[in-house]
């Protein structure tokens, strides 16, 4: 007992050591703005101090009680109460998207979050075909994403296509590339499947960034046209061509907005509803089949090839849509936003709810995005907060918040396979 606790001492003591390499720079060490304007190094040393406090603590417990991820959401009683528990959140949480621009006390920044969540919600679904369901790592996801964004402004601003036409091209144009990216990684797994993925999208980004002359380069692109309701503008003038004027509705900047909220959830709700149905499918099989082992599915005569190139190509499909619908939302866009860092968000929703969980991955989006507007009054903590958060979650659990899968076909009674059992795929 004595030596086990001993080593529990241990190893918080390196954890701490780690943490306290990592907070000088990040916390303790913070440049402001001095009174006659020149910069002045501020310490903060009380913080690091409680910080590296918490992570003792935090590394003690978790050695003591021997919280490890083998030891947590692996039973099978606590996997069937999470499928149960899906079966009837689902529904509630798809009743409250519907009816959330009516209920009262929703303004505008509840229905520009909510557009914002369900955006990445979509953006999870589209990435989890060929993360959660193929197993193929890929860390390039923005770049299709902003090929369905600048598509859609350049067909829409140069050549005067409506909304409508210009979104499945932006979707069929962000599939074409995706396929083009799936051919070179077809041999390479795991890391090396990651670092190719991770280079596609700064590609694409530096590809924007110097195509200046079609693409604005750093500046962007202004001036995108808004969509509207089948030919029905959202102006203010009331004329009978409006929307308001058209229906006998006061002229009202909300209504947009209402419009765009449930285009987005008309959208992420294709998203879902073609997965699931697609899963069902040989080739949904087939995706399975490759995350659990690649090997195995060659025995078995698949092709590959195809299977890694469809979903590639559905999943940069999805990621075309939510970048129309981005470009058309915001009014302009630059290569500003569409760094690593939003594949890195889109990856880690997909991660943390769940790979090839759909209702995993919606809760994820929520909680994470939702959780930066939570915690956006501690300004910088917010993120340490958010990391902490992260931390805990992938020590809980490691599998995801929805790590059970249910087969997709079973002979017989169709049962929860626990999260233990079913592999995650490298690639």
């Amino acid at each position: 007992m004595t030596s086990h606790v001993a080593s529990a001492v241990r190893d918080a003591a390196i954890a701490t050591l780690v943490a306290f390499g990592l907070f000088v720079a990040m916390v303790g060490l913070r440049t402001d703005v001095a009174p006659t304007g020149a910069l002045m190094l501020r310490q903060r040393w009380g913080e690091v101090a409680l910080l590296c406090g918490l992570v003792f603590a935090g590394r003690l417990l978790v050695s003591l009680w021997g919280v490890r991820p083998h030891s947590i959401g692996a039973s099978p009683a606590l996997s069937a109460a999470t499928a149960r528990l899906g079966r009837l959140f689902a529904p509630a949480l798809l009743a409250l998207a519907l009816v959330l621009p009516f209920i009262p006390g929703t303004g505008r920044y509840e229905l520009d979050l909510g557009i914002l969540v369900l955006t990445y919600v979509m953006l999870g679904w589209g990435l989890n075909i060929v993360v959660g369901l193929a197993g193929l790592l890929d860390l390039g996801y923005v770049a299709f994403y902003a090929v369905g964004a600048y598509s859609y402004a350049l067909l829409a601003k140069f050549f005067g296509f409506s909304f409508w036409l210009c979104l499945p091209l932006a979707g069929i144009l962000a599939a074409f590339w995706g396929i083009l990216l799936g051919f070179p990684v077809l041999r390479l797994r795991g890391d090396y499947l990651a670092i190719v993925t991770l280079a596609f999208g700064e590609i694409i980004r530096i590809v924007i960034l110097n195509s200046v002359s079609v693409t604005g380069g750093p500046n962007g692109m202004t001036g995108i046209p808004r969509p509207t309701f089948f030919g029905l503008p959202f102006d203010m003038s009331g004329s009978p061509e409006s929307f308001a004027g058209f229906f006998g509705l006061e002229p009202n900047p909300i209504h947009r907005v209402i419009f765009l909220y449930y285009l987005i959830l008309a959208l992420a709700l294709l998203t879902n509803w073609v997965t699931i149905r697609i899963r069902r499918q040989p080739i949904g099989r087939a995706w399975e089949a490759l995350r659990e082992d690649e090997i195995a599915c060659r025995a078995l005569g698949i092709d590959v090839t195809i299977t890694k190139l469809t979903a590639f190509a559905l999943g940069a499909m999805f990621g075309g849509f939510a970048g129309a619908f981005f470009a058309t939302r915001q009014g302009f866009i630059s290569p500003e936003s569409f760094t690593f860092f939003e594949s890195a968000i889109i990856l880690a929703i997909v991660v943390l709810g769940g790979m090839g969980s759909q209702i995993g991955v919606a809760v994820a989006a929520l909680v994470m995005i939702g959780g930066f507007e939570v915690f956006r009054d501690l300004q910088e903590w917010r993120m340490l907060v958010f990391g902490a958060a992260m931390v805990v979650i992938m020590v809980m659990r490691p599998r995801g918040l929805v790590g059970s899968r249910t087969p997709t076909i079973a002979l017989g009674e169709r049962r929860t396979v626990s999260a233990e059992h079913v592999s995650q795929g490298r690639g």
